[in-house]
């Protein structure tokens, strides 16, 4: 059972003056919750050291060299098998950060998924989750699980080393009309500015134009009015497979640029490997029956299971089953995809009866913690709360 504390401060004028009127506003209004779940510092230990674990079995689950059957069974876009082993192949293409997905069940913390590529939740996980302790009046010495500014500032500081060649300009791009996705780009360059990058921008990724040919070959941004800069860094928050998908000329010139190495981007090509859900059934095969584990498969499962879309995204045409009785389905846009079995997991609940699945971050190493909670299938419009470590 979840424990509560009231968290009775307003931190809406602190979000609105960061900017942040998404979480507040329209649909997200219920976003934040009013209460902080009070989390024993053993569990939140238990829940950093499962994700560690995890992420170093993610990689002893990938074969090296990675064979053509492995993409296909993963369903990674061919256009992008290219850049996916050249950067699992070079470390200074490198993994930044990501967000773990967790249950906590009785018999401990166990793997729903991991969002490797394009995580978001992170201004408010590094930010909103502590304004809310102050603006409650909180006393001081009450602390959280939540070092995720300073993981991606050591990670964005030994980016830059790895490729001490380029020059440290880094350009941060979002999709369109999407001010939730325009802020976890502000928080990352802010991370980017402390790590040593002189120049840091963020844009569209239309507003951003690409050259593979001559002196201006390479990614280029608008940074004044009719001021453009090159850039050597990229980070996207805009998911691998769906430029593969819709962009695949643009896939095809960062690609190049990859290999000509005029462009590191992060995440890089490789964080697909980890994003493709049916990775999930083949953790199970090569580590069947791990603690942090339950049962998934790429074929149909009997009794309590759900099923997910490979690629899909903030609980989009996940379907709950039993056997083959669906019992529940979100709609969403993802439904044509291959789809993974995952057998049910049972989520944490409160007195009210609502079910809190734990975001734990990885940066280098496990370094947040944060909660979603609803009362059914957890999706991007799913509460998000704040937590308190207690003795």
């Amino acid at each position: 059972m979840i424990r509560l504390l009231p968290l009775s401060g307003n931190v809406e004028p602190a979000i609105r003056q960061l900017g942040w009127d998404w979480a507040v506003e329209d649909a997200c209004a219920a976003y934040l919750a009013p209460e902080a779940v009070a989390l024993p510092e053993p569990e939140a230990e238990t829940l950093l050291q499962a994700v560690d674990t995890l992420y170093d079995m993610l990689v002893q689950a990938i074969p090296d060299p990675i064979p053509d059957d492995f993409l296909q069974q993963l369903g990674i876009p061919t256009n992008l098998w290219e850049a996916v082993r050249h950067s699992w192949n070079d470390e200074r293409h490198w993994h930044l950060y990501g967000r773990f997905d967790l249950a906590q069940t009785p018999e401990g913390p166990k793997l729903v998924e991991f969002n490797a590529d394009t995580a978001t939740s992170i201004p408010e996980t590094a930010v909103v989750q502590w304004a809310s302790l102050m603006a409650a009046g909180r006393p001081a010495e009450e602390r959280q699980a939540n070092g995720l500014f300073e993981g991606l500032e050591a990670q964005l500081h030994h980016w830059r080393e790895l490729n001490s060649d380029l020059a440290p300009h880094l350009l941060l791009v979002h999709l369109p009309d999407s001010a939730e996705d325009e802020t976890n780009c502000a928080v990352v360059a802010e991370a980017a500015r402390a790590a040593g990058f002189s120049t840091t921008h963020s844009c569209p990724v239309d507003a951003m134009r690409v050259a593979v040919e001559g002196e201006d070959r390479g990614i280029w941004a608008e940074v004044a009015p009719n001021q453009w800069q090159r850039f050597d860094f990229l980070f996207k928050l805009v998911p691998w497979e769906l430029l593969a998908d819709e962009e695949p000329d643009l896939t095809a010139d960062l690609t190049h640029l990859l290999l000509t190495r005029d462009l590191v981007i992060a995440n890089p090509a490789y964080t697909l490997l980890f994003q493709s859900k049916a990775l999930l059934a083949r953790l199970w095969e090569v580590f069947p029956h791990h603690p942090l584990l339950v049962e998934a498969s790429l074929r149909d499962l009997a009794g309590h299971h759900v099923r997910k879309p490979l690629f899909g995204r903030e609980g989009q045409n996940l379907t709950e089953l039993d056997g083959t009785q669906t019992r529940q389905e979100q709609p969403g846009d993802f439904a044509d995809q291959p789809q993974v079995r995952q057998r049910w997991l049972d989520f944490p609940t409160d007195a009210e009866g609502r079910r809190y699945q734990a975001g734990v971050f990885w940066a280098g190493e496990a370094c947040a913690i944060s909660f979603r909670r609803d009362v059914g299938i957890i999706t991007n419009l799913s509460e998000f709360v704040p937590h308190i470590l207690t003795k």
